[in-house]
């Protein structure tokens, strides 16, 4: 069994003395592991930095073996942000979150093709409110999509500003004055894409993803969101500050 394609490092642990285990999410083959041999390496562990978009090839004696890589660099996207911490977070945010929603050999192209789309923009001045749409994205692709078009309780379109956590669904701001307190922030910019996306909406928007991101994780994985996506959290707020 073989195969050749791009892939974008997503996840990378040491294995034996010298060797590691690289998960990639490929174009056609979706998230896939295999063996890198000498990945611990001086030479070759640049080439594994997450958020790296290689051409590799895979091969194994049977289809559902882990199997081994062969690398080459395409594009090294960390090296865009290094000296940006935030950014940094950010692209080490994406692959940690696509390690631990996606399934494992299922073919991905549009997860892909997203990832690809921000890490390309990263630098960008908008990169913020491109992650936490891709955090919407996600979740639709995992089948945990919101429904930001009318209000759950009146079918309205206007003064939406709440989601219903029980639902995914939009609530106005009349229907949803009595339980505020147990509705969860809808931030304009995720509906209307002429409005800018200030801190405080960002913060915003990455509650409203983060708390369906963590519930599907504890339905499908029995696990949490990952600690990239906390440190990035962490530096968004600092910022805000």
């Amino acid at each position: 069994m073989d195969w050749i394609d791009r892939g974008i490092v997503v996840n990378v642990h040491k294995h034996g003395e010298s060797s590691a285990i690289v998960t990639l999410l490929t174009e056609t083959h979706g998230r896939h592991a295999g063996l890198v041999r000498g990945g611990s390496g001086k030479r070759k562990s640049p080439l594994l930095q997450p958020g790296n978009l290689l051409q590799v090839t895979w091969r194994a004696r049977l289809e559902e073996q882990l199997g081994s890589y062969t690398c080459e660099m395409e594009r090294a996207y960390a090296s865009t942000v290094l000296d940006d911490p935030a950014r940094l977070a950010a692209l080490s945010s994406y692959c940690a979150l696509a390690n631990a929603t996606l399934p494992e050999r299922v073919d991905e192209p549009g997860m892909f093709a997203s990832l690809v789309d921000l890490l390309e923009g990263l630098p960008g001045q908008d990169w913020q409110a491109r992650y936490v749409k891709w955090e919407l994205y996600l979740l639709s692709e995992l089948g945990y999509g919101l429904d930001l078009s009318s209000c759950a309780a009146t079918e309205q379109t206007e003064d939406l500003i709440y989601v219903s956590s029980k639902s995914g669904r939009a609530v106005s701001e009349g229907a949803g004055a009595p339980y505020k307190s147990k509705l969860l922030p809808l931030p304009e910019f995720f509906i209307n894409g002429a409005i800018a996306a200030g801190p405080d909406n960002i913060l915003e928007g990455l509650e409203l993803t983060g708390y369906f991101l963590s519930r599907y994780l504890e339905d499908h994985r029995g696990g949490n969101l990952p600690g990239a996506r906390d440190r990035l959290i962490d530096i968004l707020r600092k910022d805000a500050c």
